[in-house]
């Protein structure tokens, strides 16, 4: 599913009325309606119950008009309240209020009053008080700058009043373009968006405000909603990518991983990453580590293959482990490389002498994201597939920008880094970003804050690396991986809640993703 820019809903919205002929009239009677059933859905019955109803003046307001309309026939008792004058009301929105008009539904002249005067919103705050629920169809999409004066007030007013909000396309002082909030903006218990979602309902921060999301078919044609470049992932994207097994197969069908992880004090991540490979449907996966710590981790790992290798004085890998790893390499088909390996000079020069000369796929996270940083010409010029699983700190230091700037355009730099190494990125986070080189992007919706702890992205380095081993390609094993990561550490929660979510939970729920 595309995720859109406000400009590119515009465009389709123009298209869909110009080029298809269909009416806008026609677009908001069943974005009006779409609203008005999903208030009822909250409602459990709209009959009897109260309704409040702010609106604007242009084609958001329109909605909301459409939408007490409709409730009004379902016997809801509606009082909208106008901001603004009924003259100021044009086009589309303007044929909508004067249907309104014409049932016996209160509607309220809300403007702003000269300071000192009391404000016009005092009559409607008992109003609110009383009502079961509000409709927010007060600003759209189009809103630009920062939201203050009157209609802050009328923001904060509704906010305050502790009912639950339904907001017609995007909650009221939201950047559609996912920079978050324009000051002020509504906290909506549901978001009923038109079309298609905006970017600025799915990442965060606005992800927050937005609430439960509702997406409307309108009417859009199929031909306009399937461009672009931004995508929300979806269980019906996953499901057939999934590696299948055929009832004659062996292990060997299924992958070999070698993992490059762990050093002293950071075996765990070694361990996670193997049984995160495991976990996924690994046919084989191998442990390279550094040999005084390989006794203690085949007794942690049954399933797992380990291979002691040569260490730093530190208990790191050492560049003599180098030529021992490329003949391990010639017998697997994926390497993960990075979690807990430290950042030891020494063994961060293995790192980059092995991006530069595996040939195999490679899933880089962590420590081995960590030792190329500032030197990202290393992953351009590497001779196979390059998949980085960077979180915004190391991103950061990879491409020498602060954290800051990573998190206020997620979309923008994993598009930049994809293109410039050829490498799938897969910036981690709330929303993970998946990019490829051709600037095409996946927003994962799955995941939850219980995924705040450590440990979560040496699970899914694992699990990436094991759907490379199966024969997915980077950009599907990329988006398979994430996807069931997040779903399983969801269905962790409901069984151990968020503060206690930890790392081993999403192994254990992985199956149950699967499925």
């Amino acid at each position: 599913m595309k995720l859109v820019t406000a400009q590119e809903m515009r465009e389709i919205d123009r298209r869909t009325i110009e080029d298809f002929g269909i009416a806008g009239l026609d677009l908001m009677e069943k974005a009006g309606g779409s609203v008005a059933q999903a208030a009822t859905e909250m409602l459990g019955k709209s009959s009897g119950k109260k309704v409040a109803i702010f609106a604007g003046k242009g084609n958001n307001g329109g909605d909301g008009f459409v939408a007490a309309r409709h409730l009004a026939g379902r016997g809801t008792k509606i009082s909208l309240y106008l901001l603004g004058r009924k003259e100021e009301v044009k086009g589309d929105a303007r044929i909508n209020l004067e249907k309104l008009s014409q049932l016996p539904t209160e509607i309220i002249t809300v403007k702003q009053c000269p300071k000192g005067d009391e404000s016009d919103l005092e009559p409607a705050k008992g109003d609110i008080a009383q009502s079961d629920l509000i409709i927010d169809a007060i600003l759209g999409t189009g809103t630009k700058g920062r939201v203050d004066g009157f209609l802050a007030e009328v923001i904060k007013l509704l906010n305050a009043a502790a009912k639950p909000i339904v907001s017609v396309d995007i909650p009221s002082g939201l950047d559609a373009d996912g920079r978050g909030p324009l000051g002020v903006c509504i906290k909506a218990a549901r978001t009923v968006t038109m079309g298609l979602p905006k970017q600025g309902l799915v990442l965060y921060p606005g992800a927050e405000f937005a609430g439960e999301l509702t997406i409307a078919d309108i009417g859009i044609p199929k031909e306009l909603s399937g461009k672009g470049k931004v995508n929300l992932l979806t269980a019906d994207d996953i499901r057939p990518i999934l590696p299948q097994r055929r009832g004659d197969s062996h292990k060997g069908d299924y992958g070999h991983v070698l993992v490059l992880a762990g050093s002293t004090g950071l075996t765990g991540a070694a361990a996670l990453t193997s049984l995160g490979a495991l976990r996924s449907g690994a046919g084989l996966v191998t442990l390279g580590i550094a040999e005084s710590l390989n006794p203690i981790m085949e007794v942690k790992l049954t399933e797992v293959m380990t291979k002691p290798l040569p260490e730093t004085k530190d208990g790191t890998l050492s560049l003599k482990a180098e030529e021992g790893i490329l003949r391990l390499v010639k017998k697997i088909d994926t390497l993960a490389i990075g979690p807990g390996l430290s950042t030891s000079e020494e063994t961060s020069e293995l790192v980059r002498r092995l991006i530069t000369r595996v040939e195999k796929q490679m899933v880089i996270d962590a420590d081995g994201i960590n030792a190329i940083s500032g030197n990202i010409s290393i992953l351009k010029n590497a001779p196979g597939p390059r998949i980085i699983t960077p979180h915004p700190g190391e991103m950061a230091r990879l491409i020498g920008r602060s954290k800051e700037e990573v998190q206020n355009d997620r979309i923008g730099i994993s598009q930049e880094v994809a293109e410039e190494t050829a490498a799938t990125v897969v910036l981690k986070g709330a929303r993970t970003i998946i990019s490829d080189s051709e600037s095409n992007v996946y927003v994962n919706p799955t995941g939850n804050p219980g995924m705040a702890s450590g440990g979560m992205g040496d699970v899914l380095t694992g699990m990436i690396a094991s759907f490379l081993g199966q024969g997915l390609g980077e950009i599907e094993s990329a988006q398979v991986g994430v996807y069931l990561h997040g779903l399983a550490a969801d269905i962790a929660r409901e069984k151990k809640g968020e503060l206690a979510l930890i790392a081993t939970d999403i192994l254990d729920s992985l199956s149950e993703a699967i499925s």
